[in-house]
């Protein structure tokens, strides 16, 4: 047992420069069903997660300060069936995507895996177990 008895990640929040672009990117291009959405705070449903959004700088309990000009905050690995993987790479690189890494098989990890970034250049990794 973890810390606390932590047994669950319930929601995540991204820390936005470009709070639109990326609220698009995750809303219209990734398909995220919208659970809660502010000007300031907006939550998109992935299974029993939220992942959240929110404007990077001053807030009511932190200030989260700047980060580095084209540097990642996280990586978020989303696992598909491993026939979709190729899929999501058609569909994304149509939708404008850039792509960091072809579909590509990683058999130490037992994984096809494909990487591109979000507007706030977190490395998203959409990837199948095989």
């Amino acid at each position: 047992m973890s810390l606390g008895g932590i047994a669950n990640l319930d929601y995540m929040v991204i820390l936005c420069s470009k709070m639109q672009e990326t609220r698009t990117f995750y809303g219209d291009v990734m398909g995220f069903e919208i659970a809660e959405d502010q000007e300031n705070w907006v939550s998109f449903r992935i299974g029993s997660t939220l992942l959240t959004l929110r404007p990077r700088g001053p807030w009511s309990l932190c200030d989260d300060g700047p980060r580095p000009q084209g540097s990642a905050a996280v990586q978020l690995a989303f696992r598909v069936p491993l026939d979709a993987v190729d899929r999501c790479h058609e569909e994304l690189a149509s939708k404008g995507v850039a792509i960091l890494r072809e579909p590509t098989d990683l058999p130490k990890w037992r994984h096809r895996t494909l990487f591109f970034r979000d507007p706030e250049d977190n490395i998203i990794e959409i990837y199948a177990e095989f």
